[in-house]
């Protein structure tokens, strides 16, 4: 897929930035009910594995009934739209000069790993998928179900929508990975509709419908349709946004030209369905997930981190742990200037809350998986743009708060890019990214932080030197955070 001129970079942050201080907003109404003080009971418990349909009684989808026809029609009319605009307005290319002997091809074509812009495949295609699956969502479906319709979308998208062959890359990034998107920000769009206590009915309706376009166009256009609210069944979240300047402290170039010392950086983050909530349950796909977005003034789109729970179960251990682990599904984008990495995954592993004490708790994720990533350094000097290969990976995360007064985080990421499943040349890259912060809360939901960040990568392929690229950042950063300060769950 060629870039298109109608999903531009920076209207998205822009518009972005306001959407999710809405978001933050809508979320903070509901904070008052976020912590369950019930008592917890000693011993460890776990709960059965969750129906794969997701036929939850709570659920507001459940209750409709379900129109199989319309999501589909809605896919497809948005990308015949998306074909005819791009076709009409993009003159730096062909691919959407589709006609009927491309079509044959298409169809009859073993799919290839194409060679579109980097930011096209990974971040375009993954939110062009979150459109397929938000229109399927709104209108009923459940996870699963929506899942098929993003896939099939995707796979209408490469053989009818493009007049090049249809490529196995954009298939996982849209399919797969724009599911996992597409999932959390329908999720927040419905948090927001549901929980934003103080905002007008009409300014919630307009966030909700920035955050998940379909979600929007549905509700607006069938109306009693499709108006019933997701049931998010009240879970324990943090969130936070936050607006700051960086400046690099370390910088080892490599291939890359240059680098902007110094950056404006936005960030937006939160914790959905955090662990020990009582009466809470991990029913549903993504009734916990994680999702991050940091745009800077250095690389626009800095950093897209979501995660959530496919598949699960809860655990806890006497009074003081509860955790859930299982299956997660995940989407990642990094582009620390130098180089840039993304991943579709499937991992296992355990989120949790610590009590360490009456008012210190410690909350944590780790994870350990295998994906298919694209990874690569950029402004680069006889250089391919970037390579794809099938990509062992891991994840640690942990967050320290301190009686909700300031919260000490850590976060730890390694991709490792194989020659498996490449494209191109054999070689493998090994991509590491570490941040750590502390977060001071000045006056209640106001906050100040100071964060350092360090993002490495090492490549060997054959007929090039090995590379090095290596940059690090200290940030400070004004921090709004929701009304349950750093997002503690209190059980006991």
């Amino acid at each position: 897929m060629t870039t298109s001129p109608f999903f531009p970079a920076g209207r998205l942050l822009r518009r972005g930035s306001a959407v999710l201080t809405l978001t933050l907003a809508g979320a903070s109404g509901a904070s008052a009910q976020m912590i369950d003080r019930t008592s917890g009971q000693g011993g460890m418990m776990r709960s059965d594995l969750p129906d794969l349909g997701s036929t939850v009684k709570s659920d507001a989808s459940a209750a409709q009934s379900k129109d199989y026809v319309l999501p589909a029609l809605e896919i497809i009319g948005f990308d015949v739209i998306l074909n005819r605009l791009n076709h009409r307005f993009d003159k730096t290319t062909t691919d959407y000069n589709v006609t009927v002997p491309t079509i044959k091809r298409n169809i009859s074509s073993s799919w290839v790993v194409d060679n579109d812009p980097y930011n096209t495949n990974q971040i375009w295609h993954p939110y062009q998928g979150a459109m397929y699956h938000g229109f399927a969502r709104s209108t009923g479906m459940n996870y699963w179900e929506s899942l098929g319709y993003t896939f099939a979308g995707s796979a209408f998208w490469e053989v009818f929508g493009e007049a090049t062959r249809p490529s196995r890359n954009d298939q996982i990034a849209s399919g797969i990975a724009g599911s996992f998107l597409g999932e959390s920000l329908f999720r927040l769009s419905s948090l927001v509709l549901e929980n934003g206590s103080g905002l007008p009915s009409n300014l919630r309706e307009v966030a909700a419908a920035a955050i998940s376009p379909p979600t929007g166009f549905n509700r607006l256009a069938f109306g009693n349709r499709f108006d019933k609210i997701f049931a998010s069944n009240n879970p324990a979240y943090y969130g936070r946004l936050q607006l700051g300047v960086s400046n690099a402290t370390q910088v080892v170039l490599g291939p890359s030209a240059q680098d902007k010392r110094t950056e404006v950086v936005a960030n937006f983050a939160i914790d959905y369905g955090l662990p020990g909530k009582s009466g809470y349950r991990y029913d549903r796909p993504f009734d916990y997930f994680n999702l991050e977005v940091t745009g800077s003034s250095g690389s626009g789109v800095e950093s897209i981190h979501n995660r959530g729970l496919l598949i699960g179960r809860k655990v806890e251990f006497g009074n003081d742990y509860r955790g859930i682990w299982g299956l997660y599904g995940s989407y990642d984008y990094i582009a620390p200037q130098l180089f840039r990495v993304s991943s579709t995954a499937l991992s296992l592993g355990s989120t949790a809350q610590w009590w360490l004490s009456n008012a210190i708790s410690m909350q944590g994720t780790a994870t350990a998986g295998i994906g298919y990533a694209a990874a690569g350094s950029v402004r680069t000097a006889g250089e391919r743009d970037y390579n794809y290969g099938v990509a062992p990976q891991a994840l640690v995360s942990l967050r320290m708060i301190l009686a909700d007064a300031a919260a000490v985080s850590f976060t730890a990421r390694e991709y490792f890019v194989s020659n498996v499943a490449a494209a191109s040349r054999g070689g493998h890259e090994n991509i590491i990214r570490a941040d750590a912060s502390v977060t001071w809360r000045v006056h209640r939901q106001h906050a100040l932080a100071l964060k350092y960040l360090w993002s490495h990568r090492d490549a060997s392929y054959p007929g090039l030197s090995n590379q090095t690229q290596s940059r690090a950042t200290v940030g400070l950063y004004y921090t709004l955070l929701a009304k349950d300060g750093f997002g503690s769950v209190d059980w006991r």
